[in-house]
């Protein structure tokens, strides 16, 4: 059984040379012969270039390592091939020897790795998803339209009964998600035992009198595992059941260590993964990166959406939704898409067209609802009512003619970020 791994190789030189020192240095080859390589070893565990797709040559370099006088610089996507003899299922190993150490051979001027494709053992070494989209559903109670979500704003310098005070009336407006900010974890001033105590007992409240029950996502990151899930049970002893888990902060070793143990809805935010990726020469692509996540058990994963305040483009939010949702080994191993980053109602539209006229996502709104002039309920109903008119192929515009709340919404927000 192989691994294939696709480089987008960048060179002024040969990219058959290049693809071919990759798999050299990556398994077998050192710089000078050794005692014990051998052919039949190499047989065994080498890696090996298996195909190589010639692309338009690039104009400048994505690394400034091609000397002034280099002519065309060429560009070619080339897979090449691993052994699971030699890598195994462990994705520490599969991170280092795929993808640790090729950023550091020389006569490259860039190098992305852009697919991944890993064989059945994978699926069985990893747990995936515990809760994933049908959890995530089944816990909120919401079906046949998205999830709609909201955010605790100010994301940082709330005392935990003024987040509760905030939490309240969000709880009230007949929001399904609230989550806090991927910032707040633990700080001096908000304690996250003090904000689950504050919070908590409303959700629960709530639920008694209403029969719904908020999910509400409590930052636990935390560099030391032991001390992450000390966290998680704070939560889940207190009746949560969701987790906000800055994956990148805490790592493969700390997503493997909680996911083991949790009894919690894990909602991955994904802060960082610009550092690998913001280059389109360099880096990683997202279909990439989100595999190893996924075997590792997030439930919920952050993806940003249309329009964004960020840099990432509407094509990259749209791959990422697609990749997320495409199965590696089964469906249960697909985590439920959360869209987000300055959403509001008038995203709803382009974002149910391009992404296949699907309802099966959470909708993250932070100030697209809690700006609302006529106040975070208000701002839900906008929102729903925005998908709704979506679904219907019905023009945001037509459909506010009798659904004030996108009305006021359309005006407060169109053009703006949210």
């Amino acid at each position: 059984m192989m691994i294939t791994v696709t480089y987008r190789i960048e060179t002024a030189g040969s990219v058959e040379a290049m693809g071919a020192k990759i798999a050299s240095d990556q398994s077998t080859g050192t710089f000078v012969p050794v005692p014990g390589e051998t052919e039949a070893l190499k047989a065994r565990v080498a890696a090996r270039v298996i195909a190589i797709r010639p692309l338009e040559p690039a104009t400048t370099p994505s690394w400034p390592e091609a000397p002034s006088d280099h002519g065309p610089i060429h560009r070619a996507d080339v897979d090449i091939a691993f052994p699971i003899d030699a890598v195994g299922t462990d994705l520490s190993a599969l991170m280092t020897i795929a993808i640790g150490g090729i950023f550091s051979i020389k006569g490259m001027t860039g190098l992305r790795v852009v697919d991944l494709k890993l064989p059945p053992e994978y699926g069985a070494a990893y747990p995936g998803p515990q809760f994933g989209m049908p959890g995530s559903r089944r816990l909120t109670g919401v079906e046949g339209r998205p999830i709609i979500g909201t955010i605790v704003k100010p994301a940082l310098g709330l005392r935990p009964m003024e987040t509760a005070e905030l939490v309240g009336e969000l709880i009230g407006s007949g929001v399904d998600f609230i989550k806090d900010d991927e910032k707040l974890m633990s700080p001096a001033y908000s304690p996250l035992k003090e904000r689950v105590a504050a919070i908590m007992p409303l959700i629960l409240d709530h639920e008694q009198k209403t029969g719904k029950k908020v999910m509400y996502a409590f930052g636990i990151s935390h560099t030391d595992p032991d001390e992450m899930m000390r966290n998680h049970d704070t939560v889940l002893a207190a009746g949560g059941n969701c987790a906000v888990v800055n994956i990148n902060s805490i790592g493969m070793g700390g997503m493997a260590f909680l996911r083991k143990r949790s009894g919690l809805v894990l909602h991955a935010h994904r802060n960082g993964w610009d550092v690998l990726t913001r280059h389109p020469g360099i880096g990683f692509d997202f279909k990439v990166w989100q595999q190893f996540w996924r075997l590792l058990g997030v439930d919920q994963f952050q993806i940003n959406g249309i329009g964004v305040k960020y840099w990432e483009p509407d094509e990259s939010f749209v791959e990422s939704f697609k990749a997320v949702s495409t199965p590696l080994f089964s469906p249960a191993d697909c985590p439920l898409p959360v869209a987000g980053s300055g959403q509001w109602g008038g995203q709803a539209p382009e974002t149910y067209r391009r992404t296949g006229r699907t309802t099966d996502l959470l909708y993250l709104c932070g100030g697209g609802i809690v700006s609302h002039p006529g106040g975070p309920a208000a701002g839900v109903h906008a929102v729903q009512q925005a998908w709704e008119a979506a679904v219907a192929d019905i023009p945001l515009e037509t459909y506010a003619l009798d659904h004030p709340e996108l009305a006021a919404s359309l005006k407060t927000f169109g053009g703006k970020d949210a």
